[in-house]
């Protein structure tokens, strides 16, 4: 988009703000304007050749875990998460658990978040992962059973979907030929396997 879409955009948005009774103030308008003109200049600086990179792959698999958890709440509460972020963003508020998304990473990465992305994140026969051995054995940060992680490869995946529900499992493949059953891999699981590095 160019600066002038985007500033039509905006006062697009301004607008219904206005008609649905929730006005901005005036300094959340500049906010907003100044935001807006930043990333334009630091968008024309880097020339973004990435812009089909997954955002969601840029997390580490615990905040992945923690922020997929928070859409999902959100969602079943017929919520938009995103615009509840933002609110959150604009009013100084804390967003509990994903208020790391704020810290790290900021407008631009929630930005490039697209609905499209999430379907990325599915895994399918045949993509490479590490899982970690917490998955079979008692691990602790400080135990003597420390987090290892090993290469596999997926060669099953099955999602059972219901009307209020979704439940995966997939089956992997390590490369000593022996297979593994990972069960919730979407939901409890999501924290012991991450795309290969």
């Amino acid at each position: 988009m160019t600066p002038d879409e985007i500033e039509s955009a905006l006062q697009a948005a301004f607008n219904r703000c206005d008609a649905a009774s929730c006005p901005l103030t005036d300094q959340q308008r500049q906010i907003l304007l100044q935001m807006v003109e930043q990333n334009q200049g630091i968008s024309h600086l880097h020339s973004y050749d990435d812009s089909d990179r997954n955002p969601l792959q840029e997390l580490s698999s615990e905040e992945l875990r923690i922020f997929l958890g928070y859409v999902k709440t959100q969602e079943t509460q017929n919520m938009s998460w995103k615009v509840q972020l933002l609110n959150d963003w604009l009013h100084g508020q804390d967003s509990g658990e994903v208020h790391f998304i704020r810290q790290r990473y900021g407008v631009q990465w929630l930005d490039r978040l697209q609905s499209h992305h999430f379907d990325l994140i599915r895994l399918k026969v045949s993509d490479r992962i590490e899982v970690c051995n917490a998955l079979w054995e008692w691990v602790q940060d400080n135990g003597p059973c420390q987090r290892e992680w090993f290469l596999c490869t997926v060669i099953q995946v099955d999602e059972t979907k219901n009307a209020e529900d979704s439940f995966a499992s997939c089956i992997v493949r390590f490369q000593n030929g022996a297979e593994y059953e990972i069960n919730g891999i979407y939901e409890w699981n999501q924290c012991n396997w991450r795309w290969e590095k």
